[in-house]
């Protein structure tokens, strides 16, 4: 068996005493792992880095098995990622969320936001509203996507400000006011309007509260699972980043 892919990297782990296992997420391969032989060298150890694109063939005898890489490097941005806090938790926070996708199911939509994503990661508002896009995204590609577009209760497509939290669908203003205290609130940038200005960190902050609660009621909580802490830590870098440019 063998295939040639575009793809960016997860992650590693060591293999023995030279080698590592490294994941990535290909273009038509989906999330994949294989064995890298000599990558713990002083000449390879800079190449598998997150966030670095590749260019990757996998080597197997059978299907399934683990199988080898052989990489090339095509666009290395691990320095750049390591360089702000933006950054660092940015990549680490993508790859812990690729992770929820089964190994090896394509999804080349995600691959292509991906590749988008991991070059804006230095400022804050891209960044947060990149990240809830795709996280947003996954739960689509996973079959759980919410219904933004329009209302659950009227059919309506105008003023949309809440998403109930039990049907993941949005809901108008005047059909959710006597709900208002139970619903969550759609932000403005997912509503499909023209924002004239930057994203303000309560916009942010009220898009990461929506993907939270249908990361944790679809995916998470019926795996026995919990949403990963370095979210929490790329929000406050977010925060962070914003409050620094008022």
């Amino acid at each position: 068996m063998e295939w040639t892919d575009d793809a960016i990297i997860l992650g590693t782990k060591r293999h023995g005493e030279t080698s590592v296992l490294l994941e990535v997420m290909t273009r038509a391969h989906g999330r994949h792992m294989g064995l890298v032989r000599g990558g713990r060298s002083k000449r390879m150890q800079p190449v598998l880095q997150p966030g670095n694109g590749l260019m990757v063939t996998w080597r197997a005898r059978l299907e399934g098995h683990v199988g080898q890489f052989t990489t090339e490097l095509v666009t290395s941005r691990a320095a750049s990622l390591m360089a702000k806090p933006l950054g660092t938790y940015g990549i680490q926070f993508l790859s812990e969320l690729t992770r929820l996708l089964p190994e090896r199911d394509p999804h080349p939509y995600l691959y292509q936001a991906l590749s988008v994503i991991v070059d804006e990661l230095n400022e804050g508002d891209v960044a947060g509203e990149l990240l809830v896009r795709y996280e947003l995204a996954m739960l689509e590609q996973l079959g759980f996507g919410l219904e933004l577009d329009r209302c659950a209760a009227t059919g309506i497509s105008d003023n949309l400000v809440y998403v109930s939290p039990k049907s993941g669908r949005a809901v108008c203003a005047e059909a959710g006011r006597p709900y208002h205290d139970r619903m969550l609130p759609l932000p403005s940038f997912l509503r499909g309007e023209a924002l004239g200005n930057r994203l303000t960190f309560t916009e942010l902050a009220d898009g990461f509260r929506l993907s939270a609660h249908f990361l944790d009621k679809y995916l998470y909580q019926p795996n026995q699972g919990h949403l990963p802490a370095i979210r929490d830590s790329f929000i406050k870098a977010v925060g962070k980043d914003l409050s620094l440019e008022d």
